[in-house]
């Protein structure tokens, strides 16, 4: 199978995505937001959102809320389904993922294997040390749009992209 290097080479709506993940932005105090230094597993290295798979039988809300609590040790609270990003790189694996945006949280911060959590002021996010195609959505879904992303990757390197704004609906 030839793999796709742009977005327009793909039909989204039936493509079959090796895998589910979520990820969970918590918004904190004073435009802070919580962030992970990625310790393993895909994205190992980079600054993140607290996140994972979605096991079998889980939805993604299950998800967004077991991931935060192994990865930092919040539990996070008022949960909004904000974007859904779809990913291929050209080795062949895919992901399709789900992005909450929480409003308030409980529990200790807590650094473990997988994360060493932050706070971070939304204007000093640092994009440069983030997956490439962060910089495209994340300030639209900060900024109250639900977004829908699709991008095509080669390794660590983005190859095509398309994100646009869906008003007030999900899924893309």
């Amino acid at each position: 199978m030839i793999m796709p290097t742009t977005v327009e080479e793909v039909n989204w709506e039936t493509w079959q995505f090796k895998e589910t993940a979520v990820l969970t932005f918590i918004r904190g105090t004073d435009s802070h937001w919580l962030l992970i230094n990625k310790k393993r597993g895909l994205g190992q290295g980079k600054v993140n959102a607290p996140g994972g798979r979605i096991d079998p039988g889980e939805t993604a809300l299950q998800a967004a809320i077991r991931e935060c609590e192994e990865e930092v040790g919040l539990t996070p609270h008022t949960l909004r389904e904000s974007a859904e990003l779809n990913f291929i790189f050209v080795d062949g694996y895919s992901l399709k993922g789900f992005v909450f945006i929480a409003e308030g949280y409980s529990g200790k911060l807590t650094e473990t294997d997988e994360a060493d959590p932050f706070w971070c002021r939304e204007e000093e996010i640092p994009y440069d040390k983030m997956w490439e195609d962060d910089q495209f959505w994340l300030p639209q879904m900060f900024n109250g749009e639900r977004v829908c992303g699709r991008f095509i990757f080669n390794d660590d390197k983005m190859l095509s992209k398309e994100v646009v704004t869906l008003g007030n609906h999900l899924p893309c």
